[in-house]
Order: structure tokens, then C-alpha cells, then sequence
């Protein structure tokens, strides 16, 4: 690189720690306010940074070697990681959880199944289930910024994502969630510019005579093939079977929205909002910033398809591809944006990790009494040593897809189930979530075992599984007091099979007061209908629109926009009521 690139890149390092000093005394004052920036955040900016914490380096890397691999019909892998969640969000789930009135997703186990035994048990059992996820999702990091590093440092991958993790950690650990949040805003301009760039350059290299004479037959379509017989033998013959991994994609992924934020990181966002009416903005502006991403991913594939040859690895085209194609001063620019996608998802990653840890592992079994600013020490020591278990996994793995893949497909399965449950059966216990999670996350690691296997093949037995293990330790246990439920009915609004619940909590109520305006599910159904169509239009415009193929990118524009207006007249008018006061 360039000392003019060097330069930019060092001054965007200096401006975020800077900022972690900034608030260090801010963040100190409690938990609250080291968390969930004391709860009095602007939406539009959560919404910023909820959007940018799921446009890292690596997903990006990741998302550009499966779009080099399978073309644009590779859409349908997003939606094992909650590609659609903004829909869901928007709809009903952000103000659900905003309701909750908790400080982690672990303590909202309290919420619905009380602070008895089987309260607890389940607050535990998904601290720890979160920790080893987010634990994962270190050590995916950490493969990816290695990777990317080395393209332009001379550094070994391990030195190189070392260093920039340290660095990170450093800022987060000083200013806490309000750190987080400001400087993520900060990486969400720096991110929407560099995208901007790297998809108008590509534009302007490529051109429809070499977009038709390099890029292959078919790659531009979004139809989902049953099988796709050139992979056969290869090594990416995983794929070969499309369809059925497409069927198994998807399930999970509605799975997955259904039972709630699932990032875990996500859970904070909307508790940090000032009211429920906050938080479903924040769940409808959370898709739209990601649109320059998918343009940007478009552009380097469709570049390196052009002009590269001979990609042995599919996960270095993004780096190398900016290396040869970006002059000096715009690719640091660029890279100190790419830069900003991996600190901001690691810093919501690490900062939340630290919540469960202190929140839900320590504080409640603690006999000690500390004060406030002690907890917030503490916090910061469990963010350190979380960090240090990530790096230890991510010196294990061999690859970004090794990583994600099993979170997503093969963890994720086995935590999904017992997480949609919680919101829509009232029966569920504790003691059912527990042995839910407890059971999926032991099929899970058994799966570790069989890299090879497809995901259509792990995924339905360890669903199975913890479905299983869900409804067994629910039946077999006495079902949580009715107080409880009905104080958690009466507060969260939830719909599904609560009849029982409902009857007893609509007693002395008024008609509008058991069913608020806004609250009924076909109208959820029908908004996280249109939201999920919206979406799709927004992520396949820009990408279309990168490629020369015109006519298709206006018509998923125009859909786009049109889902909008309607959810316009559906949607807004019946979001919840501004609060008074915090709640």
C-alpha cells in the first residue's frame, strides 16, 4: 500500500480509540449505561449500527466467494443467517422485546418463565449457549481479518488479526455500548461511501460486451436449481444438491426471525431504545443500509470473474481484487471502511458477550455485594477473556465457511427451536428451554465430527432433536405460575397458542385493552409478508444494477418501493404509542 492509504488507515484507527476515551466516564456510571447506553439512544442511529454490525469483512468475504462460486443464486444462503430479519423485526419482534424491560436476552428468561428453578435454569442455559456462540462468531472473525490482512500487511494472518482484534477490543472495553454505537454510525458513512465506490468503479470497468463474454451462462439468475451438476466431484460437491440445501435454508432462516433476534448482540439494539414505537423504526430501517453492500459484493465478484484467473482460494477475491483495481488514496479509504465493517460487528460481538457473562453468570450467583462501577470492571475483564477464547477457536479453524457453516447450520439448529417456542406456546417451561438448548447444542458438537456432511443432512435430526427435548421437559414439568404469564402476556403482547394465558389476563380489562390497536396477527403476518419482499427487491437492485443488467434491477426497485409504500398505510400507522418516560 501507499503511504497516502497507510496514512488514512492509521488516522480512522486513531479517531475510534479516540472515541473510546470520549465516553470511557459515560459508560462507567452502571450496567445500564455500560450495555445499553442508558437506554436513551436515537432509533435512526441503532438502527445504523444494528445494520453495519452485520456487514463485516468476513461475511463480506464470505458472501463475495459464494456469489463467485454459485452466482446470484446464492441469495438463498443468506437466509440461514436471518437474512430477512427486518421484517420480522419491524413487525412485531422489535417492539416484543423493547417490551421485555431487561438489561440482556438471557435475564428476559425471568420475564417469561419467573425467577423460580426453571427461570433460572433457562437464563443460564442461554448465557451459556450464547457465549459459545458468540464465542464462534471471535474465532469466524478472526479468519476472516487474517485473511483479508495479509493481502496488504506483511504480516502472517494470525500476527496480522492479532493486532487489529487488540486494537479493537482496547475501545470497546474503555467505552462500552455507547462506544459501540457512536463509532458504528461513523463506520456506517465510512462503509456506505466505500461500497458506493467499489460498485460505481465496477460499473465503469465492466462493460455488457465483457459481462457477456466472461461472466457464465446463467450466473445473473435467482431461480433456484434442484441440483447443480457442475459441482459433482469437486470441491465445493456440497452444493451439488441446491435444492434441498434451498429448502433447508430457508426453513431456518424463518425459524430463526420467528424466534427472535438471533445475533444475540441483536437482543441489545432494541432493549437500548427508548420505547417499543423505537424499536420496530430500528427493525425497519435495518435492511436499508445494507443495500450498498450487496452492490459492492456484486462488483468485486463480477471484477474478479473479469479480469482474474486462477482463484484458488474464493475467499481472498475480495482483497485481492481491491488490491489490483482500487488506485492509492481511494483503497485506503476503502480498506480503513472494510476495516470499520470488522470493528463494528467484533465490538457489538465482544460487548455482549461480556453482558451474559456478568449479567446472567456472575451477578445472580454472586454473594459478594459490589458497587456499580466494580460491575463495570468486572465486565471489562470478562470482555478480555472473551476474547481470548474466540482468538483460540479462530487458530483452529481452517477456513471462514468451516466457522460459519456450523454456527449457522449445525448450532443454530439446535438453539432455534426452543428459541421460537418461548414466544408463541404458553406451556413452555424453564426447564423445557433448557433441555432444549442443552440437547441441540450436544447434537451440535457431535456434527463437528462430520464436516463433510451436508446440511440437509444435520440439520432435520438435530431440529428434531431439541424439539424433542422442548416439548419432553416442558410436559414432564409443572408449568410456569400463572402470575408470571400473565404479567408477561399483559406486557410483551405476544400471539401464538396462549389462549389460557389470554383468558386470564384479559379478566377486568376492556376489549382495546387486551388487543391494542396495531397488535393482531394477521396484520404481523401480512407487514413481515411485504417487509420480506422489500428486502429482497433492495438486495437484488443494486446488485443487478452492478452487473449492467438494467431492466431486471429497476423491476426489484419498483417492487421494492412499492411494498414500501403499502407498508406505508399497514404498518405505520399502527405502531405502539410513544412512552411518556423510559421505560
Amino acid at each position: 500500500m501507499g503511504y497516502i492509504d497507510i496514512a488514512i488507515i492509521v488516522l480512522y484507527f486513531v479517531i475510534v480509540m479516540g472515541l473510546g476515551f470520549r465516553y470511557q466516564k459515560r459508560a462507567s456510571r452502571n450496567l445500564e449505561s455500560y450495555f445499553l447506553g442508558g437506554r436513551k439512544m436515537h432509533w435512526l442511529a441503532l438502527a445504523m449500527s444494528g445494520s453495519v454490525s452485520t456487514f463485516d469483512i468476513t461475511g463480506t468475504m464470505w458472501i463475495v466467494s459464494m456469489l463467485f462460486l454459485l452466482g446470484m443464486k446464492s441469495m438463498w444462503i443468506h437466509w440461514m443467517w436471518g437474512f430477512m430479519m427486518g421484517a420480522f423485526f419491524m413487525s412485531y419482534m422489535a417492539k416484543w422485546v423493547r417490551r421485555s424491560r431487561v438489561l440482556t436476552a438471557a435475564e428476559w428468561m425471568v420475564t417469561r418463565f419467573g425467577s423460580e428453578k426453571g427461570g433460572k435454569v433457562a437464563r443460564t442455559a442461554y448465557a451459556v449457549m450464547a457465549i459459545i456462540t458468540l464465542a464462534g462468531f471471535i474465532g469466524y472473525a478472526f479468519q476472516g481479518i487474517g485473511k483479508f490482512a495479509t493481502v496488504y500487511l506483511p504480516l502472517s494472518a494470525s500476527h496480522a488479526a492479532v493486532i487489529i482484534i487488540s486494537l479493537t477490543t482496547l475501545y470497546v472495553i474503555l467505552g462500552g455500548y455507547f462506544s459501540v454505537v457512536v463509532t458504528q454510525v461513523i463506520q456506517t458513512v465510512i462503509l456506505t461511501l466505500s461500497s458506493i465506490v467499489i460498485a460505481v468503479v465496477a460499473y465503469i470497468k465492466l462493460t455488457p460486451e465483457l459481462i457477456a463474454e466472461k461472466v457464465p451462462q446463467g450466473w445473473n439468475s435467482v431461480l433456484p436449481q434442484w441440483r447443480l451438476d457442475e459441482l459433482a466431484g469437486s470441491e465445493n460437491a456440497g452444493y451439488e444438491l441446491f435444492g434441498a440445501l434451498i429448502i433447508v435454508w430457508v426453513l431456518k432462516g424463518l425459524l430463526l426471525n420467528a424466534g427472535g433476534p438471533a445475533q444475540m448482540y441483536d437482543f441489545q439494539l432494541f432493549l437500548a431504545t427508548r420505547d417499543a414505537r423505537d424499536a420496530a423504526k430500528v427493525g425497519a430501517a435495518w435492511s436499508f443500509f445494507l443495500m450498498a453492500r450487496w452492490g459492492m459484493a456484486a462488483g468485486i465478484t463480477l471484477l474478479a470473474i473479469a479480469g482474474i484467473a486462477n482463484v484458488s482460494d474464493p475467499e481472498q477475491v475480495m482483497p485481492i481484487v481491491l488490491h489490483r483495481f482500487l488506485p492509492v488514496g481511494l483503497r485506503g479509504v476503502v480498506i480503513a471502511g472494510l476495516l470499520a465493517a470488522f470493528m463494528s460487528t467484533f465490538s457489538a460481538t465482544i460487548n455482549s458477550a461480556a453482558s451474559f457473562v456478568v449479567r446472567d453468570l456472575i451477578q445472580p450467583f454472586s454473594a459478594k455485594k459490589l458497587s456499580a462501577k466494580e460491575w463495570v470492571r468486572l465486565s471489562r475483564i470478562a470482555t478480555f477473556f472473551i476474547v481470548i477464547i474466540g482468538i483460540a477457536i479462530g487458530f483452529q479453524a481452517t477456513s471462514i465457511a468451516q466457522v460459519w457453516n456450523w454456527m449457522m447450520m449445525a448450532l443454530g439448529a439446535g438453539i432455534v427451536i426452543p428459541n421460537v417456542l418461548r414466544w408463541y406456546w404458553w406451556r413452555m417451561t424453564g426447564w423445557g428451554y433448557a433441555a432444549g438448548v442443552a440437547g441441540g447444542i450436544l447434537l451440535s458438537l457431535i456434527a463437528l465430527f462430520y464436516p463433510s456432511a451436508p446440511m440437509y443432512v444435520i440439520f432435520p435430526p438435530i431440529c428434531a432433536g431439541s424439539l424433542l427435548a422442548s416439548i419432553i421437559g416442558s410436559v414432564v414439568t409443572a408449568p410456569v405460575d400463572t402470575d408470571v404469564l400473565v404479567s408477561f402476556y399483559r406486557t410483551v403482547r405476544p400471539f401464538g397458542w396462549w389462549k389460557p394465558v389470554k383468558i386470564k389476563a384479559g379478566e377486568g380489562l376492556s376489549l382495546d385493552e387486551i388487543l391494542p390497536k396495531g397488535e393482531g396477527t394477521l396484520r404481523a403476518v401480512i407487514n413481515t409478508f411485504l417487509g420480506m419482499i422489500a428486502i429482497t427487491g433492495f438486495y437484488l437492485f443494486p446488485m443487478y444494477l452492478t452487473g449492467h443488467w438494467h431492466l431486471p434491477a429497476f423491476i426489484f426497485l419498483f417492487i421494492a418501493l412499492l411494498c414500501s409504500v403499502v407498508l406505508y398505510f399497514t404498518w405505520y400507522p399502527y405502531l405502539p404509542v410513544a412512552a411518556k418516560k423510559d421505560l
